[in-house]
């Protein structure tokens, strides 16, 4: 579940911010660039983090960043095994991007400080 060819204006000509997107667009993507920005996760815990995600769609997602060269998967000898996925150079080309959204929802929407106090607000909100 790779992501789609970017769209060609013409031969050699593909819009920049087109191309990035259907990088960045896919579901969970962006949270998941989130959260790797801090370093190194095991798919534990990024479940955890990205509340709501499948294991499937979990591990279909890591898979198709991994082949866009957006994150490195490293396993670990051990019993029982670890595996643990990080950014790239790529990837880590892309953390601004996170950044600025983060901000632009601070400022513009109105949205929570953090994510963490976004998501403790959604769990007290559900709990009641």
């Amino acid at each position: 579940m790779g992501t789609t060819a970017p769209v060609q204006a013409g031969p050699g000509s593909v819009c920049p911010v087109l191309a990035t997107a259907q990088v960045v667009a896919g579901k969970w993507t962006l949270l998941m660039l989130r959260d790797l920005a801090e370093g190194p996760r095991r798919f534990s815990e990024l479940q955890r983090s990205l509340k709501g995600i499948s294991p499937r769609t979990l591990s279909v997602r890591l898979r198709a960043l991994e082949e866009e060269g957006i994150i490195a998967r490293r396993e670990f000898a051990e019993m029982p095994l670890r595996v643990e996925s990080r950014l790239t150079e790529k990837g880590r080309a892309l953390v601004p991007i996170v950044d600025a959204m983060r901000e632009y929802g601070r400022e513009w929407l109105g949205a929570a400080e953090t994510c963490d106090e976004a998501a403790a607000g959604f769990l007290k909100a559900a709990a009641r």
